[in-house]
């Protein structure tokens, strides 16, 4: 029997089959507990993938800011893309995706919603209330050359991130203090318009059951058809719909989710490779190894060495 201590912690899964990840406990396990978890965007693709499929955060919002490049963004039924400097914001349980291109820069944050209440709860009802900017997903971009709110915002961004690193007295009330000045900044910027992108709602649910059913099927390593007929679609149609709303094949996107717990089970648990192929479900560890290192650049001891913490 395997200690269950050296098993990375699983996303549970909504009836929908839309994993929940928990950010302490996926990715950064030092902040479990953390009430404000900030990373850099580079960091997390490079444990996550530039590809996130769907997936939600049970009782914590999540704020995106990318700096530069293209961004696809999937927010509940709604679609965009967008130029950075771009955020988006997703409330808890809204079901969210996204692809960056690989040169692209920025800031997560990953706030606990009592946190966020806490910080807001003093303001206005117009603020936080039910119909408030942070109570539905926005993908908003931003012009710092335009807007001076703006400009003040990415610059909190880069101050969170700095003082999240440090270890002085008075650390936890300064990130409050600064999250709070980017609470309001994001309402105010929520009157923007948004890049929203037309797309079919029926498509979305298409992408959206297809994410699903990787999460819970890439294990089974099963074919594309096989995805396309529990759908009830066309592979050609399945694929085209991921080009369109992700701008990669369908094919990259279980490729990607593979990859992602291949990187998980390197970065927490002392297994051994050929012991986490079998728990992939290869059957032979040497294509595993073939696979990892086509799909990272390297092998896989090469990337426990050069990233674990």
């Amino acid at each position: 029997m395997k200690d269950t201590a050296e098993i990375p912690v699983q996303p549970s899964l909504r009836a929908d089959g839309i994993p929940n990840i928990n950010i302490g406990q996926s990715y950064d396990q030092h902040y479990t507990d953390a009430e404000i978890h900030y990373e850099n965007l580079e960091n997390l693709a490079a444990f996550f993938g530039r590809n996130m499929p769907v997936h939600y955060h049970d009782r914590f919002y999540q704020l995106h800011v990318i700096l530069n490049g293209i961004v696809r963004v999937h927010l509940d039924e709604q679609s965009y893309t967008a130029e950075g400097p771009v955020f988006f914001l997703t409330p808890p349980a809204v079901p969210h995706a996204f692809v960056t291109e690989n040169a692209a820069k920025g800031h997560v944050l990953t706030i606990r919603q009592q946190q966020v209440w806490n910080l807001l709860g003093g303001m206005e009802q117009s603020l936080w209330g039910s119909n408030s900017a942070i109570s539905h997903p926005l993908c908003v971009a931003l012009e710092p050359e335009y807007s001076p709110i703006a400009a003040r915002f990415l610059r909190l961004l880069e101050l969170i991130g700095e003082e999240y690193d440090q270890t002085e007295i008075q650390r936890n009330r300064a990130l409050q203090a600064l999250l709070q000045l980017i609470l309001i900044d994001i309402c105010r910027l929520a009157d923007q318009e948004q890049p929203q992108q037309n797309v079919r709602k029926e498509d979305v649910r298409i992408f959206h059951t297809f994410n699903g059913l990787i999460e819970q099927h890439y294990r089974e390593h099963l074919t594309l058809s096989q995805y396309a007929g529990k759908i009830g679609v066309t592979e050609a149609r399945l694929n085209d719909i991921c080009q369109r709303l992700a701008g990669l094949a369908s094919k990259r996107l279980v490729m990607d989710r593979i990859m992602q717990e291949a990187r998980r089970f390197l970065l927490f648990t002392t297994m051994g490779v050929t012991e986490i192929s079998y728990e992939l479900g290869f059957k032979d560890p040497a294509y595993f190894a073939r696979f990892f290192r086509r799909h990272s650049g390297m092998t896989a001891s090469q990337y426990r060495k050069e990233h674990r913490r």
